[in-house]
């Protein structure tokens, strides 16, 4: 008898989880064909359950999209097509076409990276790793169904997201329904399959695991810095070399070749680039299913709890639990530096100190921060150039992302919120504490929006260095009172609000979630609005209003974060 390829044999699982080597085991120990059988027969009533509830809540979907969707559709229509009506908006958009559609690609392929750290396209069920593995079966057919799954639906949604821009297109006047449509579904099928693959890579191997997690930084800065390109390339600064080296780099570029060449942008060699795409997409595709059964058991085991603890605390409402398991499988047991800052002279200094080192220790929440700050200063520039609901819109989305910004740098409050007896070193009152927290965020956002307002002030706007500034306080507030607000209610999901429109509870269980939220941005979008000071000439008296704003908005969410950490129970030293 022949024996099995050691990269398809089941392996006893050993105490690690990842497999030992035992005794090696023949054809004739093969039962594999006999297990699966077994299995489909044990499973057919529960997929027929399943697929009946994934019709009802597809039908529900699909019935939501339609009703509350279509309204808003139509209006995005006719918006786009009056504005693709004007010479100057097309040429724009053609100039800044190049850089637009290479930036979902690369964005694909980092959430898919990201995505492999912690669920990967090769999801197994734990009993299956626990019982089918162990026995003598062949891995690759175990395996290969969840691979096929997750390569199946990507494409699915990428031929759709094709099919959707195909439309856009053709509404905007720049391509034919048809041409479009061919030329958009080669990229929009063979870039979530490439994706995938790149997917199975880095859960397969912990090396490609490590590379992915150290360039993470430098891929969101080239998909910021493709953004910079689109907007300039709209304004006119459009450099032919530097499009045509991106086109050509590899798969993002060939797949936007086809759909230049239907826009109407000179792409001369996109017959070639659409052969060099399907050539790769086919060998990297072919290499992922010959490789799946290679997929060690402990990272399978890691992969499949990691979801499984997301999927319970997801249906409990419980979007922190499912963060924190999320980020602790990114992170993989690795740790940060260990940096330090002298102690402080004063014992009130302590808490700000923890929080600043926790910053030097972690720098990616601050790179994340200023990203979001980098976003925000952009929203506030269209809100400056805007008038009417079109800058109450802009502005109130520059102040979430700056929410988002500031939030990003609390995160010590809620780790402390999380479990309080995490406080017990501390001779402060758990009140004193949480407001304590919301100094270094508070002091970081304000740097990082000062520095964002530099261009503002360049330009005129000298009081953009004082409100951007004071907006992080407010949401550094903001940020504590979220943290000590207590468990998640979900008990407000089953109210029974009856209401022609169906059960409100949802609405309001959104509304307590939101609650922080809603309390920084709206006053705030509401006191900069109605001050005058984004007019062009604004006046020192001008800042009056919405410096009040923000200054009584901060103490007052700070009494409430102080009232709500009162309110969580704390263990007896």
């Amino acid at each position: 008898m022949s024996s099995l390829a050691p990269r398809d044999r089941a392996e006893p699982a050993g105490e690690d989880g990842a497999g030992s080597t035992g005794a090696a085991w023949t054809a004739a120990d093969d039962r594999t064909s006999e297990t699966l059988d077994l299995l489909r027969g044990k499973r057919r009533a529960h997929r027929s359950r399943r697929n009946r509830d994934l019709a009802v809540t597809g039908y529900a979907v699909l019935l939501m999209a339609v009703g509350y969707g279509g309204t808003l559709g139509y209006r995005l229509v006719r918006r786009l097509e009056r504005l693709t009506a004007q010479d100057a908006t097309a040429e724009a958009v053609r100039s800044a076409l190049p850089a637009v559609l290479m930036l979902p690609a690369c964005a694909l392929a980092l959430l898919a990276v990201r995505d492999a750290l912690w669920r990967g396209p090769v999801l197994v069920p734990r009993c299956d790793l626990d019982w089918l593995l162990a026995h003598p079966v062949r891995r690759s057919r175990v395996l290969l169904p969840a691979f096929r799954l997750s390569a199946a639906l990507t494409a699915a949604a990428g031929a759709l997201c094709a099919i959707g821009g195909a439309v856009l297109l053709r509404l905007s006047g720049l391509a034919e329904l048809g041409p479009a449509l061919a030329l958009c579904l080669p990229g929009g099928v063979c870039l979530p399959l490439l994706a995938c693959a790149l997917a199975l890579r880095v859960e397969r191997d912990d090396g490609a695991a490590r590379r992915a997690r150290a360039l993470t930084p430098y891929a969101v800065l080239l998909l910021l810095l493709l953004v910079l390109q689109a907007v300039c390339a709209a304004r006119g600064s459009r450099s032919a070399l530097l499009e045509t080296v991106e086109l050509w780099s590899g798969p993002w570029g060939w797949a936007a070749q086809p759909v230049l060449h239907a826009a109407g942008v000179r792409a001369a060699g996109w017959p070639w680039a659409l052969a060099l795409l399907a050539t790769v997409t086919a060998a990297a595709l072919g290499h992922a299913l010959r490789s799946v059964g290679a997929l060690p058991t402990r990272r399978l085991r890691a992969r499949a709890a990691t979801a499984a603890t997301v999927a319970s605390v997801l249906w409990s409402a419980e979007l922190r639990a499912a963060k924190l398991a999320v980020d602790a499988a990114l992170a993989d047991g690795a740790s940060g530096s260990l940096r330090r800052l002298p102690l402080p002279r004063s014992p009130r200094l302590v808490v700000v100190r923890r929080d600043a080192m926790a910053l030097l220790r972690a720098p990616g929440r601050v790179v994340s921060a200023a990203l979001w700050t980098a976003a925000a200063s952009g929203a506030a520039g269209l809100a400056v150039a805007s008038a009417g609901a079109g800058r109450i819109a802009a502005l109130a989305m520059a102040l979430a992302l700056g929410w988002f910004a500031v939030g990003r740098l609390a995160e010590t409050a809620r780790l402390e919120a999380d479990d309080t007896r995490r406080s017990s070193w501390s001779p402060f009152r758990l009140g004193s504490l949480m407001l304590q927290h919301a100094i270094t965020p508070a002091v970081v956002g304000a740097v990082l929006a000062l520095a964002a307002a530099v261009p503002f002030a360049l330009r005129g706007g000298e009081w953009a260095l004082l409100l951007m500034p004071l907006c992080a306080p407010p949401f550094a507030a903001a940020a504590v009172l979220a943290a000590v607000r207590g468990p998640v209610r979900t008990e407000l999901l089953s109210l029974g609000l009856v209401t022609p429109a169906g059960d409100a509870s949802v609405f309001v269980f959104l509304f307590w979630y939101a609650a922080p939220f809603l309390a920084a941005v709206a006053p705030l979008t509401a006191g900069l609005a109605s001050s005058g000071v984004l007019d062009p000439g604004a006046r020192a008296p001008d800042l009056v209003r919405p410096v009040a704003t923000a200054v009584g908005l901060s103490c007052a969410l700070l009494f409430a974060a102080a009232r709500g950490a009162a309110k969580l129970r704390r263990p007896a030293p």
